[in-house]
């Protein structure tokens, strides 16, 4: 058998074509053997009319499948919008109520576990950063002393300005 190297439109003008030439030229009732079976010129047109009909059915409803693309494609920011907002409603209203939520279809956010390599990544940071400030706990600061030489200290007398009161 051979293939069919035509197109979905291409068959379609085809069976057309076909139907107009069974019309004038196949008169009459004489049966045509085709394929191991019988077919009248009414059942040959019939037959060929499902092919016309079935394309057009196609492309009717592939238009209509543009116009609602269309239409969603400029209806569907602005419900998105509304949608956001009535979630932030529903989860300011119940909280963390999670049967309140779980009845909109809304599951609270579990925080994730970073992984060991995010962990240890963590501990590295931080041990650089607190190098880098100097930054050191209570403990740490309380073992630092000084040790000051070289400094005199001058006692402070009480000889002071002398205030009078009347």
């Amino acid at each position: 058998m051979a293939t069919n190297n035509l197109g979905k439109g291409r068959v379609a003008d085809r069976a057309r074509q076909l139907i107009a030439g069974a019309e004038t030229l196949l008169t009459g009732t004489t049966p045509v053997a085709l394929a191991g079976s019988t077919f009248t010129p009414s059942e040959i047109v019939s037959k060929l009319q499902a092919i016309v009909q079935l394309r057009a059915d196609v492309e009717a409803s592939q238009a209509t499948t543009k116009a609602k693309l269309a239409k969603e494609a400029t209806d569907m920011p602005a419900l998105l919008t509304f949608m956001r907002a009535f979630v932030l409603h529903v989860k300011a209203a119940h909280g963390t109520a999670p049967d309140a939520l779980a009845a909109y279809g809304i599951h609270p956010k579990t925080p994730a576990r970073p992984t060991v390599e995010a962990q240890t990544a963590a501990v590295a940071k931080r041990k650089a950063t607190r190098a880098a400030r100097h930054t050191m706990g209570s403990r740490q600061r309380a073992e630092i002393k000084g040790d000051v030489t070289g400094v005199v200290i001058a006692p402070v007398t009480a000889a002071g300005p002398v205030v009078k009161t009347p």
